[in-house]
């Protein structure tokens, strides 16, 4: 297809970010604080990495039976979603540390899970936030396998039962990396033609064949070496370790835009979007943050979805201490604040809209 840029246009809704930046700028020099993690997001990082290479260390050593590797790989695939939430986002974000040299090395992290840090950068900083929701430019909503998470996308009969099997098909996530990186070399390039994206780099082309031919001798090679496991017993763990880490990551994720109350806006002829960027951000996206903290902690924040895709360059730990200037101010200029009460709410809503997009038949304008 023929992408065009997309631009925001509504001068009427463009106060209200100047008046939340100028506030939360406020917050942050009253209380003398740096908007970056600092010290505490770097011991979380090291914790989060012990995580998945700690038990992935032990399998090497070949001590445990099998039934105990299947246990560790599980705690990988944790490891795996915790070091992709709350160390690989932040740190692409740039929001890790001041440092840019630390954000690369823990931005780096990605390849530790099959992925690719400049395809991320592209697909996740610059067009899921900046497009939110929007149909052919927002990846996380469009094209996904058997699944109809769009109103623009075309709807199949197997989509009404979509609901049933989604988050199977979640689980896959972190395993897709391993084909999808490279499919996105075409979309990129298409997408530079209107300036939305630039060709994808002949030197990160390199970088990601290696990356890739590193993470296979990383997860299946060694492994194979250094154990007595079959490839059918090592296969098992692989599946185990990426089904748990897809699952968190991908419903964590998915929570966070589809859910009740949030738009799919759909661009004029034109390319325009009819409302101010931050407003956007506020229309398409839904929090589900609750009292569950240790949740907080281990997701990175994400639970606060509004804060984070208003600030993205501010670390996830002052997400908490934001939400109640961001929903106040809102509140001032008319606008919804879409928080769910906690996580189960957040999910039911999620399945609610799963199934009603399975049935649904009219795009939404």
């Amino acid at each position: 297809m023929q992408y065009q840029k997309i631009k925001f246009t509504n001068k009427e809704k463009s106060t209200f970010f100047p008046t939340l930046r100028q506030r939360v700028d406020l917050y942050f020099s009253e209380n003398d604080l740096c908007k970056t993690g600092g010290s505490q997001i770097i011991y979380k990082a090291l914790f989060m990495l012990g995580l998945y290479i700690i038990p992935y260390l032990l399998i090497l050593s070949g001590l445990f039976s099998n039934l105990t590797m299947l246990g560790l790989s599980v705690i990988m695939g944790i490891g795996v979603a915790g070091v992709g939430m709350s160390v690989m986002h932040d740190a692409i974000h740039g929001s890790l540390a001041k440092s840019n040299v630390l954000n690369k090395i823990f931005g780096g992290s990605i390849y530790l899970l099959g992925g690719n840090a400049y395809n991320w950068e592209v697909q996740h900083n610059r067009l899921h936030h900046t497009y939110t929701n929007i149909h052919e430019v927002d990846e996380d909503i469009t094209g996904k396998f058997l699944l109809r998470l769009s109103y623009q996308e075309k709807q199949k009969y197997i989509h009404r039962f979509q609901h049933i099997y989604a988050f199977l098909l979640y689980s896959l996530m972190t395993i897709s990396f391993l084909w999808k990186d490279f499919k996105e070399i075409s979309l990129f390039n298409k997408m530079s033609e209107s300036g939305m994206t630039k060709p994808y780099p002949r030197k990160e082309l390199i970088r990601l064949i290696v990356s890739k031919l590193a993470y296979v001798l990383f997860i299946c090679v060694l492994p194979l070496c250094f154990t007595s496991l079959t490839f059918g017993e090592w296969a098992i763990g692989f599946m185990v370790m990426h089904c748990t880490a897809g699952m968190i990551l991908s419903t964590v994720f998915q929570m966070a835009h589809v859910v009740e109350g949030t738009d799919q806006p759909v661009p004029d002829n034109a390319g325009s979007v009819e409302n101010a960027w931050a407003v956007h951000q506020l229309q398409t996206t839904s929090n589900f943050a609750g009292k569950n903290r240790f949740l907080s902690w281990y997701i990175g924040g994400l639970d606060y979805q509004i804060e984070h895709h208003l600030f993205p360059s501010i670390s996830h730990i002052h997400y908490h201490a934001l939400s109640p200037i961001v929903s106040q101010t809102a509140k001032e200029f008319g606008l919804d604040y879409n928080a769910k009460s906690d996580f189960m709410n957040a999910l039911g809503s999620h399945v609610r809209m799963l199934r009603k997009m399975g049935t649904e038949r009219i795009a939404l304008a």
